[in-house]
């Protein structure tokens, strides 16, 4: 019974550790805070709960995605390439987790493939690839289930 009960601790112990990893950032660190000045331009109210299509988590308006697409505003030193995978489509908006800063930022990402760009809210994570937003990833028209190398710019 002992035995038992000790296997039982190790495992819960053992998978509370896994969870702190740094493998891109621990699976239970929540994103950074929107930065203040560019939140509302960015932002998009976050999807229902019963969304299960693409189109119902991505709750950006037709005017955000124009406005994100729009002439970027600084964002023109390129900072890198990284490789890009969708990030958590619960969270709306405008916005890119990457390695490539050390600070949260408002950047702009290219879609070679596509010639697309669109403005993004940048928040520094640890890891090798970057999180990118369901629609920021629309806008580029990059596939949503691939790992697409996207050029980052910041100011």
């Amino acid at each position: 019974m002992v035995c038992r009960s000790l296997l039982g601790l190790s495992a819960l112990f053992g998978l509370a550790a896994c969870a702190q990893l740094p493998f891109g950032g621990s699976v239970l660190e929540r994103p950074a805070e929107p930065v203040p000045e560019i939140a509302s331009e960015l932002a998009a109210p976050p999807p229902p709960p019963s969304a299960r299509t693409v189109e119902q988590f991505d709750t950006t308006t037709a005017e955000q995605r124009a406005a994100a697409t729009a002439e970027p505003s600084g964002a023109t030193t390129l900072l890198g390439t990284t490789v890009a995978s969708l990030g958590d489509p619960t969270r709306a908006g405008f916005w890119m987790e990457t390695p490539l800063i050390e600070a949260a930022t408002r950047g702009m990402l290219e879609y070679p493939e596509t010639g697309k760009s669109v403005e993004v809210e940048m928040f520094p994570i640890e890891g090798g690839g970057s999180r990118v937003s369901l629609a920021a990833l629309r806008v580029l028209d990059a596939p949503l289930t691939d790992l697409p190398v996207l050029n980052v710019y910041g100011n």
